[in-house]
């Protein structure tokens, strides 16, 4: 099922019907300030494991990331010492995944590495489903091939093409990018750039 939505003004039971998916349990598409990515409810194990399936992730060898709407949700669901948040607060929303210390407010699922990715995307659409949903959403880029054409990767009408048979919905929001995150990890001393993507990050 292919939904269109805007940066504002959206229809109220549009976005419900999207809360009410991932409330029960569903997948989703959606734009974000990169690329289209699938998520689910952050604190719902067994959604967290279908995409894990699509993905062929194992959540034991790699870090999982989360979306959250601001900056005080993003302190119940990782460990933010004060240098930390100043950069977060600096940079955030923005492309970037900062890789932080999960808390034990998360599923069992994410506990097994102990780190978690941290997403807080400048893009209305998701920040404001992240919102209304009132917890985080577990997120991750679109299964993808080299081979295979990028517009299946941009264009909403081909991601639901492809990908409308294995999840619950994909929100239309445009055509996406195809620039991966910069993501930063903060669980040393120092903050460290492990793969630039098209964020970059202003030092305070």
């Amino acid at each position: 099922m292919l939904l269109k939505l805007y940066d504002k003004n959206n229809n109220q039971q549009d976005l419900q019907r999207v809360i009410d998916i991932l409330n029960d349990g569903g997948l989703i598409i959606y734009p974000t300030d990169t690329t289209y990515a699938i998520g689910c409810h952050g604190l719902k194990e067994r959604a967290i494991e279908r995409i894990c399936r699509i993905k062929d992730i194992d959540p034991r060898k790699n870090n999982l990331s989360i979306i959250c709407y601001d900056l005080s949700s993003i302190s119940e669901y990782a460990k933010v010492d004060n240098s930390v948040f100043k950069l977060m607060k600096h940079n955030l929303p923005g492309p970037f995944t900062f890789i932080l210390n999960g808390t034990n407010r998360l599923p069992k699922i994410f506990r097994n590495r102990k780190e978690v990715g941290i997403r807080m995307p400048n893009n209305h659409i998701i920040r404001e489903i992240a919102r209304l949903l009132d917890a985080p959403i577990m997120t991750t880029t679109l299964p993808y091939k080299e081979h295979e054409e990028l517009e299946y990767m941009t264009d909403p009408e081909l991601i639901n093409e492809k990908f409308g048979d294995i999840v619950d919905l994909v929100i239309d929001g445009g055509i996406g990018g195809i620039e991966p995150s910069t993501v930063v990890k903060c669980t040393d001393v120092e903050p460290e750039i492990v793969r630039q993507g098209k964020g970059w990050l202003e030092e305070i």
